[in-house]
């Protein structure tokens, strides 16, 4: 855990990396879906802004339980769950994103080694834990910037395709 430094710092510096990353996508690619059960990039920056407030409420579990148990974030799966996430205007995802990180890194501020190392229990995966959480919402950042370049940049025999 001696990336702690670095992971809390890579969260801070992604909604400048979003926001820039964004800000240089052709708007009229913002909204392009690339083929049958794809997302746009517009979908996936409201999907990174949407899912914020459940992460921080994650970590506020984890500060106040004992050993939290979790149920799965599964989007488009439940009955009442559409296929793709809600499109929001670019400015205001832009911003939700950016206002519930700052609100993530102020409760994990200045942790202990001992609160780093609390568990919980998600049956989507044999270990968690705060340290765990963090690291997953840095990789989830990264993972879907990856994804919305992919669907701007690459071309279609070069598209991964998730199905």
């Amino acid at each position: 855990m001696r990336d702690i430094p670095d992971l809390l710092d890579s969260l801070k510096r992604a909604p400048t990396i979003l926001s820039e990353f964004v800000d240089s996508i052709p708007r009229q690619k913002l909204d392009l879906r690339r083929g049958k059960g794809f997302w746009t990039v517009a979908e996936h920056v409201s999907h990174l802004a949407e899912v914020q407030p459940m992460l921080l409420q994650r970590i506020e579990r984890f500060l106040k339980e004992e050993h939290p148990e979790f149920i799965p974030y599964l989007p488009g799966k439940g009955e009442e769950e559409p296929d793709t996430p809600a499109r929001l205007e670019m400015a205001e995802a832009l911003e939700r994103f950016r206002t519930c990180r700052l609100q993530q890194l102020e409760l994990l501020k200045g942790l202990d080694q001992e609160t780093w190392c609390r568990t919980g229990t998600h049956p989507e995966y044999e270990a968690y834990s705060l340290y765990i959480l963090v690291r997953h919402i840095l990789m989830h950042d990264h993972w879907h910037m990856y994804r919305m370049e992919e669907l701007w940049l690459a071309r279609d025999a070069y598209l991964t395709r998730l199905e």
